[in-house]
């Protein structure tokens, strides 16, 4: 019954998440205000997607030291491609859902633990403290970045809590 739980959990997220930003990636979406256009906001996008696709590469590494979480990470590490597309672009585009073939740890990746508890422990910390940084920067944020921004915190949120749920 708990499996079930999880996964229905896990799923839940996904799609709620997936519907969160189903906004931030539409065509019809509207122009951005003039305050979106700052050199301030303008700034705050490109850490959150440089933040995400930090992220995007903890779960890549992840992965590859612990192809068995794959059934529990890919989905959540799908989100995170997606939340780094919606910072980075207008427009929607595919965003990678798995790791690239044979994608290995090299230099400059992020130490994953050898213990597969502790490397959930390990993402859901980084997402944590993601969703964290992302709540703080709402009040510095236009009105459609401070959206997204929410949104993709309280994705991150649920991540966090579905990955130390699932030991």
């Amino acid at each position: 019954m708990a499996l079930t739980r999880r996964t229905t959990l896990l799923a839940g997220a996904a799609l709620g998440g997936a519907a969160l930003l189903t906004g931030c990636a539409d065509d019809a979406r509207p122009a951005r205000a003039a305050g979106e256009h700052s050199a301030a906001a303008e700034r705050l996008r490109k850490n959150a997607a440089r933040d995400s696709t930090a992220l995007l590469a903890r779960y890549d590494a992840t992965l590859t030291a612990h192809p068995a979480l794959g059934a529990q990470l890919r989905p959540l590490r799908a989100e995170v491609a997606r939340h780094a597309q919606a910072f980075t672009s207008d427009a929607p585009s595919t965003a990678p859902s798995a790791p690239p073939a044979g994608a290995a740890r090299g230099a400059g990746a992020p130490d994953v633990p050898g213990d597969e508890r502790a490397a959930r422990t390990a993402l859901a910390d980084a997402e944590r403290t993601l969703a964290d940084a992302r709540t703080k920067a709402l009040v510095s944020a236009p009105a459609e970045l401070a959206r997204l921004l929410a949104s993709v915190a309280a994705a991150g949120a649920a991540h966090a809590y579905l990955l130390t749920e699932a030991g």
